[in-house]
């Protein structure tokens, strides 16, 4: 008999730490081997999956294709830009015909106060093998198809190159003219009329998942929320971010949810 909703936050091949990933998670990869083994085992208990994917063009504002220095040259992974980096030709789209569209982004990206624009490198590039899910995972959600005749929901994030998208629900500045980057009601409406416990693993703990789950914390009742556990044994946070990883989980304790590791599931 189901017991759980499953909600996997960008689990896929760039986030892991293996040979050839674009942008590696420390433990990332137990991190989704440890599900896809509990999800074999555990498979008739399991409602409904629903799986993000990151899913980016080659060139974003993200990322290092997109950028240049004053000089012409490319600006290394993890830059930080600001909108006064970009006004004072420090750094510049190195196509210059973006320059007053980015910097208005840039301005309503700090204007938010949570984050700042930080140059990844090009990762999860659609079509590509970073893009694809961690490969046992992959497995097991195929499995689970074929024993309880459902289908896994797949979920694409990330696809307007000129606004940024952490959160599986929304891009950080979401654009009037594009409503993939707009507020995922009906992703929410799903994860919403769930009636079993709502399980929440992925990558990064303190990026995609902490921004996706505050923005459940925003929009989903407190019923739903008190339901929902996030498996911190198949989530890690970005080196460095360690910190930010914990802030986030005592955030969501302090609005009714669950933490756990698997084998402590009841």
């Amino acid at each position: 008999m189901a017991a759980y909703d499953l909600l996997v936050i960008d689990p896929q091949n760039d986030f892991l730490d293996i040979p050839q990933a674009a942008l590696p998670v420390t433990g990332a990869n137990a991190d989704m081997q440890r599900l896809a083994d509990w999800l074999l085992q555990h498979a008739d208990e399991v409602g409904s999956i629903t799986v993000t994917l990151d899913s980016h063009a080659s060139v974003g504002v993200e990322r290092t294709t997109f950028w240049e220095d004053a000089l012409g040259q490319p600006v290394p992974p993890f830059t930080l830009i600001t909108a006064a980096d970009l006004a004072a030709g420090t750094y510049r789209p190195r196509h210059k015909e973006l320059h007053e569209e980015v910097l208005q982004y840039l301005q309503a990206l700090e204007a938010g106060g949570q984050r700042q624009l930080v140059v990844w490198p090009v990762h999860c590039v659609l079509g590509t093998w970073g893009h694809n899910i961690h490969t046992g995972l992959s497995e097991a959600i195929a499995r689970w198809e074929v024993t309880s005749g459902k289908t896994c929901n797949k979920v694409l994030k990330g696809m307007h190159p000129l606004t940024e998208q952490y959160s599986a629900f929304r891009a950080e500045v979401p654009r009037p003219d594009d409503a993939r980057t707009q507020l995922n009601q009906s992703l929410l409406n799903t994860l919403a009329a769930g009636s079993h416990s709502l399980l929440v693993a992925g990558e990064a703990l303190s990026h995609c998942v902490a921004a996706s789950v505050d923005d459940m914390m925003a929009h989903l009742s407190a019923a739903r929320l008190w339901q929902t556990v996030l498996l911190t044994d198949c989530m890690s946070p970005v080196t460095g971010f360690e910190a930010a990883g914990q802030d986030f989980l005592q955030r969501a304790r302090q609005n009714g949810l669950r933490t756990a590791e698997l084998q402590t599931l009841a």
